[in-house]
């Protein structure tokens, strides 16, 4: 019997902690729920499914009739249910103890309501870098899926990319499946004859090899256009009877499934990356402008683009320094969690630690912290739910250990920028101020409320606010595109709205202009206030627990200022 070439899909659910619930109300009828109906009407099609934490217990409260369908699915061996984190962390971005927690979490989720451990784990955006194997293998896991680009950086060549790698770390290893980007854009966006078309040719070449794809279940639905295109206008269903009717030479398998039965085709040795996309995302606005520019002139040379690929994740941080404030909050407050007495002994951690365990974890959902084509760090209410959640997790650290609740002051390179900040905190209050950017204060939490009092964003330049303003006036034109491809607007005439702040948007920044300036200037930006006192370094003269006391040396004696913590 001829061996056969396999398809092996690995598509991945999520929502964001803090996201409304029309949100997931509308995402669960537009897109899990039919694709789960239309799976069940195509027994032969065998995947991988991925829900995140956050949705799956959204899921298990508002819709639990889902939990029964997805069972039998998976009794039946046609899904097999994928772990990772279980907030959807980035990784690479958490502590070690973190990210076994995560993983564990989620996988003991799974067995309790499915049956089964996972044996794969979805890799949150793809984020790869070349410690992971020690980070996945000691928490059992034994697969991921990452992006063919990742595999072309390490010096792959794209006839490589049809089976599965070796990737090892200090002795640790896990398998690695190349994720084909061409079926990421075919499926569901190309015709389905397309995709087969891509599948035959793979198989003419690689007769018992495996094309993967893993992708978002949400561009089956929920992406602009994506539901009717999918369901109405019957996509998802054609593509699947199409799997089916090819099932003399195609097998759909899971992921987990094809492992079993072959061999991995040697060792992936992967620098850090991620999508292509991503990476173009992470850049710094103008050097992605830049970018943007080199991949249409060398589109048409994929010999080229193999060697062209944008920044890596953590380039968010430098872009955008309010990502990389929450984010060492993050760290701060998972270390004040370990160091407290009932961790650091040994003993059982109180109820009251592992409810900051868990706000802490639920923090490290890794949506807030970037930002692409959706809002991310631009929407308030999923930045507020990680910040919400460390002011109360670090709360609880500070009353489980003796002493911590008294007025303190520390002096330390909070945020990593190489300049140190004081950090005021108390039993209800916590106030960061930052010397070097005009003595502003960069955060100021009320514990009792677990709020965060400045929690705005720079205006910046964007790199599709070019193309906001080219798309004005443009009429849309209905095809159904990725949503890499399309630009869209919520109303018309947002590009009269693209004005940029010079400075962070602390608080108590000193302005110091002149008198003829009016309220108008200051709406367009145009104060001409004194860069010195607006945002330069001053220097600390003295600090408490209850003040401290800064100055310019520039500065007559009169500008020096007592900042209240």
């Amino acid at each position: 019997m001829p061996q056969k070439f396999h398809l092996s899909l690995l598509i991945h659910a999520h929502q964001p902690c803090g996201n409304f619930e029309h949100v997931l109300e509308k995402a669960y009828d537009s897109s899990y729920l039919p694709f789960i109906e239309h799976l069940e009407k195509h027994p032969k099609v065998h995947l991988g499914l991925h829900y995140s934490g956050p949705l799956l217990t959204w899921i298990e409260q508002h819709r639990p009739e889902y939990f029964v369908r997805l069972k039998k699915l998976v009794q039946s061996g046609q899904v097999e249910l994928v772990g990772g984190g279980f907030y959807e962390p980035i990784l690479v971005s958490i502590r070690p103890e973190d990210q076994h927690e995560q993983i564990a979490r989620l996988a003991a989720y799974l067995e309790k309501h499915f049956g089964k451990l996972p044996s794969g784990a979805w890799l949150a955006e793809r984020v790869w870098e070349p410690q992971l194997p020690t980070a996945l293998a000691s928490a059992n896991v034994a697969y991921t899926l990452v992006d063919d680009m990742h595999f072309l950086a390490a010096g792959f060549e794209p006839e490589e990319l049809f089976g599965p790698y070796i990737a090892e770390d200090r002795g640790k290893a896990v398998w690695l499946y190349p994720g084909q980007k061409a079926l990421r854009y075919l499926i569901p966006f190309g015709k389905v004859e397309d995709v087969i078309a891509y599948l035959r040719d793979a198989a003419a070449v690689h007769p018992c090899g495996v094309a993967a794809m893993g992708d978002d279940m949400e561009k089956f639905g929920v992406w602009p256009g994506t539901h009717e295109h999918c369901y109405k206008d019957g996509w998802l269903s054609a593509f699947f009877t199409a799997l089916e009717e090819n099932s003399d030479w195609l097998e759909v398998s899971t992921p987990g499934a094809y492992l079993e039965s072959h061999a991995p085709l040697g060792r992936a040795d992967l620098p850090t990356a991620s999508y292509t996309e991503m990476m173009e995302w992470a850049l710094p606005t103008r050097v992605r402008q830049r970018y943007h520019e080199v991949l249409k002139e060398f589109g048409a040379r994929p010999e080229v683009l193999s060697f062209l690929r944008g920044g890596s994740w953590r380039g968010f941080f430098r872009k955008y320094p309010e990502s990389n404030l929450l984010h060492k909050k993050m760290l701060r407050v998972s270390a004040r969690i370990a160091a407290a007495p009932a961790h650091r002994d040994g003993a059982k951690p109180s109820d009251e630690l592992l409810q900051a365990r868990d706000l802490l974890l639920r923090a490290q959902c890794n949506d807030a912290y970037w930002h692409g084509i959706f809002g991310g760090i631009y929407a308030p209410h999923l930045r507020t739910d990680p910040w919400r959640n460390l002011i109360r997790a670090e709360a609880i650290a500070d009353r489980e250990t003796p002493g911590a609740l008294a007025p303190r002051v520390e002096l330390l390179d909070y945020d990593a920028d190489g300049a140190n900040e004081l950090l005021f905190t108390s039993l209800e209050a916590q106030a960061l101020v930052k010397p070097n950017d005009g003595g502003t204060i960069a955060t100021l939490d009320f514990r009792p409320a677990a709020a965060t009092l400045v929690n705005s964003i720079l205006r910046r330049p964007e790199a599709y606010h070019t193309r906001l303003r080219e798309a004005a006036g443009k009429p849309a034109t209905g095809a159904v595109a990725s949503i890499h491809e399309q630009t869209r607007v919520k109303e018309p005439g947002l590009e009269r709205f693209l004005r940029y702040d010079r400075w962070p948007r602390h608080a108590f920044r000193v302005m110091i202009f002149d008198p003829d300036r009016t309220h108008a200037d200051y709406e367009i930006l145009e104060l001409r206030e004194d860069a010195g006192f607006a945002g330069g370094v001053f220097t600390v003269k003295n600090s408490a627990p209850n003040e401290a006391e800064l100055f310019r040396a520039d500065s007559p004696p009169r500008t020096a200022s007592k900042l209240p913590a």
